[in-house]
């Protein structure tokens, strides 16, 4: 562990913020909070992904479901695309979430960010996410001009986000970083 990962797992252990998709290794309940959590705050999301789960508690549920049940249960979040790729994805699953990277990168609508979210809070799996929030505390930190919209400034910051992640504790390295990036 370097010094960053270690100062900002002490800073999450007495300021993370309580939500109901934490402290679960349920796969299924990660995916939705990430999809719903997409370009959404969680003071606006919160609601929608409580009453998301309750609807839809797993993803057989989500994959019996019609499109009609799935955008009603979506409709106010925007961004309808993401509901009907979780639907898809749902049904292309036939009731099993993946349990690799390679797996859950495979299911439509999921992109490197949200598979690293997935296999590091629900598998374990040494992935580190990079989001706005990851990029804003590492540009902070490391003084780093480069921008994250540019080929190179991807590159850079995903390396630099791999290399600072406490390989021993991806899951709360990486909700560390999200959340001090957060608030």
């Amino acid at each position: 562990m370097n010094i960053f990962s270690e100062k900002l797992i002490v800073w999450y252990a007495g300021n993370k913020r309580e939500l109901p998709w934490r402290d679960t290794t349920d796969p299924y309940i990660i995916w939705i909070s990430e999809i719903i959590l997409q370009q959404t705050r969680v003071v606006q999301g919160y609601d929608y992904f409580l009453r998301f789960i309750h609807r839809f508690p797993n993803v057989t549920a989500l994959a019996e479901a019609s499109e009609d049940e799935v955008m009603k249960c979506w409709q106010g979040l925007g961004y309808y695309s993401r509901a009907r790729n979780l639907h898809a994805a749902a049904k292309s699953m036939n009731g099993v979430f993946p349990t690799t990277y390679e797996g859950v990168r495979a299911l439509k609508g999921v992109g490197d960010y949200t598979a690293a979210a997935i296999c590091s809070f629900a598998y374990g799996m040494p992935y580190a996410v990079v989001d706005g929030n990851v990029y804003r505390v590492l540009s902070r930190y490391f003084g780093i001009d480069t921008s994250v919209d540019s080929t190179e400034g991807k590159k850079l910051f995903a390396a630099l986000a791999d290399e600072m992640m406490d390989k021993s504790q991806p899951a709360v390295y990486n909700q560390a970083i999200m959340d001090f990036g957060a608030i």
